[in-house]
Parts: C-alpha cells; sequence; structure tokens
C-alpha cells in the first residue's frame, strides 16, 4: 500500500520521522509563497532516486505551490506542482540531455524545458513535454576533483611522513621499556638485549619513511605537483 499524501500548513511542520530524503529539506519542497507543503511520497522518492543517480546536487526553483501562490506566478490552472508531485531544477549544474534522460529512468514522464531560465520541469505525468530545446554547450562540465581526504589518503608524501612518525614513537617506546625491563626482576632481564636490535629496527624504519617522503616530493615536483 502507497504511503499517504500529507498536507502541512508549513513546512516546520513536518514530523521529523516522516522525512526520509536525505539529499533534500522540508524547505526546498515547500511553497515559496506560503511556506506550505504537500508531501508526495511517490514523487520525493523519484526525486531521491534521481539525485542518487546523477551524483549532483538538484538545484530546486519550484515544488510544491499553494493554489494561491501557483495564481499569483500564472501557473497553469491544472499544474502538477498543486498536487505535489512537479519540480523545477536548474540546470547550473547538469548537462540538460543527460539530466533528461536520468529523470525518464527513474520514473519521471512530464518534461518542461525553459532555457531562458535556465531550469526543466519534470512531473510524474501523463507524458508530454513543451518548450525549446537547451543549446549545446561550449564546453562539458569539469570532472569533480575527488574530496580532499582521499586525495590525502593517497598521498606518497603521506604515508612516507607517516611511518617515519610510527616509527620514531616506536624507537621511543623500546627505550622506555629496556629502562623498565633494567628494573624489573632478573627473570626478564635477558629480554633487555633484543630491545636493542628492536630499536635499531625502528629507527631505521623511520629513516626509509624519510627517504620515502622526500623521493615523493621530489618526484611530485618533476611532474609538476604541488
Amino acid at each position: 500500500m502507497p504511503d499517504p499524501i500529507r498536507t502541512f500548513r508549513h513546512y516546520r511542520d513536518v514530523p521529523k520521522h516522516l522525512w526520509r530524503w536525505p539529499n533534500f529539506s522540508p524547505a526546498e519542497i515547500a511553497c515559496r509563497g506560503s511556506g506550505q507543503i504537500k508531501l508526495h511520497p511517490g514523487a520525493l522518492d523519484k526525486l531521491q532516486a534521481l539525485r542518487d543517480r546523477l551524483g549532483k546536487p538538484l538545484i530546486i526553483r519550484s515544488a510544491y505551490r499553494s493554489p494561491a501562490h501557483n495564481t499569483a506566478v500564472k501557473g497553469a490552472p491544472r499544474s502538477k506542482h498543486m498536487d505535489g508531485t512537479a519540480f523545477d531544477i536548474a540546470m547550473t549544474n547538469h548537462d540538460p540531455l543527460q539530466f533528461a534522460e536520468a529523470a525518464r529512468a527513474v520514473g519521471f514522464l512530464g518534461f518542461g524545458t525553459y532555457p531562458r531560465s535556465g531550469f526543466i520541469h519534470i512531473d510524474l505525468g501523463p507524458a508530454r513535454s513543451w518548450g525549446e530545446p537547451f543549446p549545446a554547450r561550449a564546453t562539458a562540465f569539469a570532472t569533480e576533483a575527488p574530496p580532499a581526504r582521499e586525495a590525502l589518503a593517497q598521498s606518497r608524501t603521506l604515508r612516507g611522513t607517516g611511518a617515519a612518525g610510527v616509527a620514531t614513537v616506536g624507537a621511543a617506546g623500546v627505550e622506555v621499556a629496556q629502562e623498565v625491563l633494567a628494573e624489573a626482576q632478573g627473570a626478564v632481564l635477558p629480554l633487555v638485549p633484543y630491545l636493542d636490535t628492536l630499536r635499531w629496527v625502528f629507527i631505521a624504519l623511520a629513516l626509509t619513511g624519510i627517504a620515502v617522503a622526500v623521493w615523493a616530493r621530489v618526484d611530485d615536483w618533476r611532474k609538476g605537483l604541488r
């Protein structure tokens, strides 16, 4: 059984447990004129599916409209916006053709293109289309850079300095252990010479880490990376 359609006098009245669309907020879906909101779960599920498919934010110009606001903005008398099943999405960060293809794939049926205003209208149907085509883009959208944490995780410099840091701490820990064991009972004294060897292993690891970090920076400089 489909979830019921609910209307709230203001988007702040929407209970948190009813909102299941993580990339959108009630304020984005509410009427721009009154703050009133109509929750149409089927339409919002498709909107979230579209957001997931595109992997980019959707900038909503208009979603639900109260009848009074629809009249004020000179919307169609039977606009799907009043049903809560229509969304006007800005094409600022989307290729219109790819956007329309993705919207059809997730179940949207109605399409209105407004290149002069820079948005595409999508709704649940019936199937139809109107408007002028968007002009071809002179240049494609640039590839989005990976998040900073991913770039850091792949940094050879960071790995080298990290290894050096761990080894330095390890060497210091061995020295502390030597002092503690030297003061302990005779049963543990045979372990002290082995700790000295372990300390030199950590020192060698630290020097290796420093060498890797220096080499990585020089190699990046040669490749024009900073």
